[in-house]
């Protein structure tokens, strides 16, 4: 039944790919006209091909292509020239070059050196070591996990790469699947900062709204972002009850019960071989991983001009955390080398092997980050905001006591299209400013149910940075965290529009989000009964 399925994909594969050269070839002329196809349904369908092709052939890079390849044909109205050209100059080639883009990778590529730098060191070996003797159950792991993840919220990307680093050996102690512990990465990620008014995503989000009162609004929407709020309550649950289901229950049965954590006995046996250095402490690992924490903030309010006089809040919300991530792990990793030399447990040359292993370890996440950020270029360039922005606008008016669930499902939709939670933010919180007064209570409903499906769609989405990061942070195939982690998402989506449909009649979070978490609870209880029948 599988290979007849993977056999049906890469022949739909095949024929979608036959039908966009052929159409090119018939009309093959440069652009000379505005898309036919755009700010209509066609802008979001490079999305949907390249969402749908990954889950189905559990292969990402391809599919994350050809739907560059379709946007670029739709945008070009099928000419072979215009295809390729906007394939490559608009779309692959214009994502390596933007400054803010160049900054993430750059701070990939450091992240990866320095946790290849570690686990030389014998920092992460020795880290698990004393792990273990602490943290005596699967339980415990994942509420440490949690709550590191908690506790990092200045950035999702920052989260993703330190969590896994600091995690990996606790969980891998503990038998806890690499999905599993992907999806706690990704849970504490994006849901945790966009309720933190500290951090990356609230400069974003306050970013949108005019007279300075972003941060106001922004504080005042956290008690209504049921989707993150939720999201922290079942990641809470799962740890103390081991309750699993979906694709997730066959990985983490596999780790407790055969000790493979990654669900492929090849893999395990590969990282079984690799040597730890004796000579690591636990030290080795928490001192880099302190210094990157603060040269990160210092870095990202040194890019929000602390130092030329603005004060701490003002520096965070206008930091710019491409450029703060970069300089704050430079600094770390040259600081991470000098003490490593000084309590001699590298060689320097030891350490410059390091430089191009790390860099090899990023490149799979570099590689989908590339194609997903291209890809999100072409659909911008076929007017898919305005589509959508369209379709919010002409619908927002009647469905007033509806509007914070619509505008939820609609931001869940987009994000998970798009794979930007940012993007989104930008698309539907002017729209709903215009709706609604700033001191409408309903107001701040529609904006954090724009943030919590913004947030939601971005953590669904396989062409997500967030995701993608995840994936990389605990070292799990991307697709197989993207559809282990799909249920759980969903279980709190579905009651997140739930809690907003109530909250469009009664917008007061004081009876809100009680009810909210009572109906997560209950539902997870519920789940939890049916699945031990």
């Amino acid at each position: 039944m599988k290979n007849s399925k993977m056999i049906l994909a890469n022949i739909a594969v095949a024929v979608l790919m036959f039908l966009v050269f052929v159409l090119s070839f018939i009309n093959n002329d440069g652009v000379s006209e505005p898309s036919m196809f755009y700010c209509t349904f066609w802008s979001l369908v490079p999305a949907v091909i390249a969402i749908g092709l990954a889950l189905i052939t559990k292969e990402v890079y391809t599919s994350l292509f050809l739907g560059i390849i379709v946007g670029s044909a739709l945008y070009s109205n099928f000419s072979f020239e215009g295809t390729i050209t906007h394939a490559f100059n608009d779309g692959i080639v214009a994502s390596v070059a933007d400054p803010y883009n160049v900054g993430i990778l750059v701070f990939l590529v450091i992240l990866g050196v320095l946790v290849n730098l570690m686990n030389k060191a014998g920092g992460s070996a020795a880290f698990g070591r004393w792990a273990s003797s602490h943290i005596k159950s699967r339980a415990g792991a994942q509420i440490a996990t949690i709550a590191l993840g908690v506790l990092i919220f200045i950035d999702d990307y920052f989260n993703c790469l330190t969590v896994g680093s600091v995690m990996r050996p606790v969980s891998d102690k503990s038998k806890i699947s690499r999905a599993k512990l992907a999806y706690l990465i990704d849970a504490t990620a994006a849901p945790v900062c966009i309720i933190a008014p500290v951090s990356s995503w609230a400069a974003a989000v306050s970013s949108y709204v005019e007279d300075g009162n972003g941060l106001y609004l922004f504080i005042r929407a956290i008690p209504f972002n049921f989707y993150a709020l939720l999201t922290i309550v079942m990641m809470i649950f799962l740890a103390l009850t081991g309750l699993d289901y979906g694709p997730m229950l066959k990985h983490e049965r596999n780790a407790k019960e055969k000790g493979d954590i990654f669900s492929d006995m090849k893999r395990l046996a590969e990282a079984a071989e690799e040597k730890t250095n004796p000579k690591g402490t636990v030290m080795d690992l928490l001192l880099p991983i302190i210094v990157l924490i603060t040269s990160c903030i210092i870095g990202m309010i040194y890019s929000g001009g602390f130092f030329d006089g603005e004060s701490f809040i003002n520096a965070f919300s206008n930091s710019d955390a491409s450029v703060g991530l970069m300089l704050g792990s430079a600094v770390t990793l040259v600081i991470t080398m000098f003490y490593y030399l000084i309590r001699r447990v590298m060689s320097f040359k030891d350490m410059t092997d390091c430089l191009p292993e790390g860099f090899k370890s990023m490149v799979p996440a570099i590689l989908i980050l590339v194609l997903a950020w291209s890809l999100k270029a072409t659909t911008d360039s076929l007017g898919a905001k305005e589509y959508v922005e369209a379709l919010v606008s002409s619908s927002a008016v009647g469905f007033q006591s509806f509007l914070p669930a619509i505008v939820f499902v609609i931001a869940c939709f987009l994000s998970f299209s798009t794979g930007t939670s940012w993007g989104t933010f930008g698309i539907l919180i002017p729209i709903t400013l215009g709706v609604f007064p700033l001191d409408d209570p309903l107001g701040v409903v529609c904006v954090s149910a724009c943030m919590a499906g913004a947030v939601c769609g971005d953590h669904c989405s396989p062409i997500s940075d967030t995701t993608i990061m995840a994936s990389a942070g605990a070292q799990c195939d991307h697709v197989t965290h993207v559809s282990t982690q799909l249920p759980y998402a969903l279980t709190a989506a579905g009651v997140s529009a739930v809690a907003y449909v109530i909250a469009g009649f009664i917008p007061n979070a004081v009876i809100a989000l009680p009810v909210a978490v009572v109906l997560m609870l209950m539902t997870l209880f519920v789940m939890r009964k049916v699945l031990r029948t």
